[in-house]
């Protein structure tokens, strides 16, 4: 069991890619907190977890946005395992659209709260107990954004970018303590976020959810949408012993889309 006796603490962990590295967490025999503002969410999540595995799980409703909130979610897991997590997992996020003139403040304020600051607050609040006990993995779910611009994202993209000096900077900082900080950037995963981008590319062109998903596998040279398996099968190596090696990077996950 790669991650036996470690805590787990992995926001936006209501579905999609927070779901599957919670599970495969488990499957590895650590103990997890999903956190995400929809409670109902994360609860399933936790029932799903302690269904399966004989491991303990904890739902936390949390927007990590809000810097008390994310306080709080380390302080009930502390109240609840006795430590703050070993591992963290940075993967609440929003993504929307607009074009750059019709981008107002509160949508740009709204990426970069949640994106960006949501994983600093996180990071920030895991990291003296990782230093005191000399081990500890932060991991960070950005995005092939983070690395490339594209049309209509600035703000998801900007938030992305910051992600990635976020993790580079913590990286360094904590090399020598026994703590690893890394990225994972996937392209377009088989996921929610991925629907509604169809929904919205259909609504704005009035091209068929399927012509629109059809563009959107094109943009792999795999033509197919990631998993979010693949990506918790990447998170639980960069989780493990296996990983400590991986430091600083920003792993892409998209089927050859981005090559740097």
């Amino acid at each position: 069991m790669k991650l036996q006796n470690r805590i787990a603490l992995i926001t936006g962990g209501g579905r999609g890619i927070g779901r599957a590295i919670a599970l495969a967490y488990a499957a590895e025999g650590a103990d997890v907190v999903v956190a995400a503002r929809t409670a109902a969410q994360v609860e399933s999540v936790a029932q799903e977890i302690t269904s399966q595995f004989p491991v303990k799980a904890l739902a936390l409703a949390c927007d990590v946005s809000d810097v008390s909130s994310v306080e709080e979610m380390f302080q009930q897991t502390q109240k609840s395992f006795g430590r703050s997590p070993d591992i963290l997992v940075n993967n609440a996020g929003i993504a929307e659209s607009a074009a750059i003139t019709k981008t107002d403040d509160a949508l740009w304020q709204k990426h970069l709260a949640i994106n960006l600051s949501g994983s600093f607050y996180c990071t920030r609040a895991a990291l003296p107990s990782m230093i005191d006990r000399g081990w500890g993995r932060i991991i960070n779910i950005a995005s092939i954004a983070g690395k490339t611009g594209a049309p209509y994202i600035a703000a998801y993209s900007a938030s992305k970018h910051g992600m990635l000096g976020l993790t580079r900077s913590t990286a360094l900082e904590v090399a020598a303590k026994g703590i690893t900080a890394n990225a994972i950037c996937p392209g377009y995963v088989d996921t929610e976020m991925t629907t509604c981008g169809v929904e919205n590319i259909t609504r704005k062109t009035g091209r068929s959810a399927d012509e629109a998903m059809a563009a959107i596998r094109k943009m792999s040279p795999q033509n197919r949408l990631v998993t979010s398996e693949e990506v918790a099968a990447l998170a639980l190596l960069l989780a493990s012993e296996e990983g400590f090696a991986i430091n600083g990077q920003a792993i892409n996950v998209d089927g050859g889309s981005v090559l740097f």
